[in-house]
């Protein structure tokens, strides 16, 4: 066993963490690897949304896809299409984008602004939700050695770690909590200007994208995750999407996985905006949606045991707070942490 914290990323630890040294996780995990020389990572979500009626707008489709090849064109190390509906019934489709290089993104959105005040109207909306957070600011976990999100831009994988499989585990993976406090600081602002809505969260705002891949399964573990584990998972996450900002959630995205032609794939993962790890935390640990979610998906692993195919994996960032960018044109007022804005 190792730690999921890289060898140069672990300084003297002065916050404990929630278990013993002799604590062994009861199932494996791994955590992704990035190179030394790595200082920061970007984390693009680049949206477009329009009311839910009649199918994809030629216009929306057509945006999308020389987006993607902007991205590419600009140094994006991996770019994702992905689709949701939220809480007001709009249809979204969101390119995501990683760099290893922050520079390089900056020359891209100087190139290309995905937000610029002339993209406003056409019952069309769009948004640009940025963090690019030091490597101590983020962390992974992995069932299997299937690479997916900002991973796919790690060197590799980690050994079997430690510090999973317990309520506060992704607090102790993230470096920065070492010894260093991760509260949460000021209120959500917006300013506007003209069609153009930006937004600044709080200081140590947090971001967790946690996915699920059932490419593999079939029969019987199929049925028992589509039947009994998925529809837990959809609850939990449109209990987010709908009443997330009693619990500390400013915004929740359930999420499928679009191939290059924009079908659905059998991956699906939750985004959400949270104003702390802490409250993250406590939804997890306590929120009924959650245990509903987890007590489902125990069943499931315990009945396959490691024959189980469903690969799970999630990232969770704490961002400073001035290494985020959040603008929001010709969007309607809930979307993303636009409906945060004086909660």
């Amino acid at each position: 066993m190792e730690s999921s914290i890289a060898p140069h990323l672990r300084r003297p630890r002065t916050v404990p963490t929630r278990t013993g040294p002799d604590f062994r996780p009861p199932y494996p995990s791994l955590s992704a690897r990035f190179p030394q020389h790595t200082r920061e990572v970007v984390m693009a979500y680049l949206g477009v949304q329009w009311p839910d009626r009649d199918g994809v707008p030629t216009a929306v489709t057509e945006a999308v896809a020389a987006l993607r090849a902007s991205l590419v064109a600009g140094g994006a190390g991996h770019v994702d299409l992905a689709e949701y509906v939220d809480e007001a019934g709009f249809r979204t489709r969101v390119v995501i984008a990683y760099w290893t290089d922050p520079d390089a993104y900056r020359r891209w959105r100087a190139a290309d602004d995905w937000t610029a005040p002339e993209h406003a109207g056409a019952g069309l909306g769009r948004f640009r939700e940025v963090v690019v957070p030091t490597v101590d600011r983020f962390e992974t976990l992995f069932s299997s050695d299937r690479l997916d999100g900002v991973a796919r831009l790690a060197d590799g994988l980690s050994g079997e770690i430690r510090e999973h499989a317990y309520w506060g585990g992704a607090r102790d993976r993230l470096p920065i909590a070492q010894d260093g406090e991760i509260a949460p600081e000021g209120r959500v602002r917006v300013t506007v200007d003209g069609p153009v809505r930006t937004v600044r969260p709080g200081r140590n705002v947090c971001l967790i994208r946690s996915g699920q891949e059932w490419t593999e399964t079939a029969g019987e573990e199929r049925r028992m995750y589509l039947e009994d584990v998925e529809p837990h998972l959809r609850a939990g996450m449109e209990y987010l999407r709908d009443e997330g900002l009693a619990v500390g959630c400013h915004v929740n995205r359930y999420m499928t996985v679009l191939d290059d032609d924009g079908a659905p794939t059998d991956r699906t993962f939750g985004l959400s905006w949270w104003r702390s790890m802490a409250e993250l935390d406590t939804w997890a640990e306590s929120h009924p949606t959650h245990l509903a979610i987890f007590r489902a998906a125990m069943r499931y692993l315990s009945t396959m045991g490691p024959a189980a195919n469903l690969r799970l994996h999630h990232e969770v960032t704490v961002a400073e707070g001035d290494d985020t960018e959040f603008v929001y044109v010709g969007c309607h007022d809930r979307t993303g942490l636009l409906r945060a804005v004086g909660a």
